[in-house]
């Protein structure tokens, strides 16, 4: 459908954590599309009977590993780089390793993976095709200087 991640996931700017919808902000949409489907039967029994939906987490970080969204998504990281192409999933799944080694690849160099600050959420911009820098973007108020130091992400 090309809908904005941040509309299911309102708080990814602000917080550590990428919100999980409550129930009604799914059928804003599915009262109208896909009514029928099997696999929307939890969100409509949900939305009858007002019980939340207990969600299966897929993106799962150990305790010991401190993350937090606001400051990727301030870089200019997409989504897309750490969950894949989402919009294209049948089933969500785990599309990067999101391990120590993978996290740190990126904090070392995180050129490749940054993107205009406009095009965060956009699952269709493609780093082979726009040629981006970010040191020459003036949309950017200061250049990223990820953490490589152990307490970055252990605390």
């Amino acid at each position: 459908m090309g809908i904005d991640c941040r509309y299911c996931h309102n708080t990814v700017e602000r917080a550590a954590h990428a919100a999980i919808p409550p129930t009604q902000t799914c059928m804003n949409c599915h009262e109208q599309v896909k009514t029928e489907s099997l696999r929307l039967r939890k969100v409509r029994e949900s939305y009858k009977t007002g019980e939340p939906i207990e969600w299966v987490r897929v993106h799962q970080l150990p305790d010991y590993a401190y993350f937090n969204h606001s400051p990727h998504v301030a870089a200019g990281v997409g989504c897309a780089t750490c969950h894949g192409r989402v919009d294209k999933m049948e089933v969500v799944e785990m599309d990067q390793p999101l391990s120590m080694g993978w996290c740190l690849d990126c904090h070392r160099n995180p050129e490749p993976n940054l993107r205009p600050l406009d095009q965060v959420t956009n699952m269709n911009w493609d780093p082979t095709q726009e040629a981006y820098d970010p040191k020459r973007d003036p949309a950017r108020k200061r250049q990223v200087n990820p953490p490589l130091h152990c307490s970055g992400c252990h605390r």
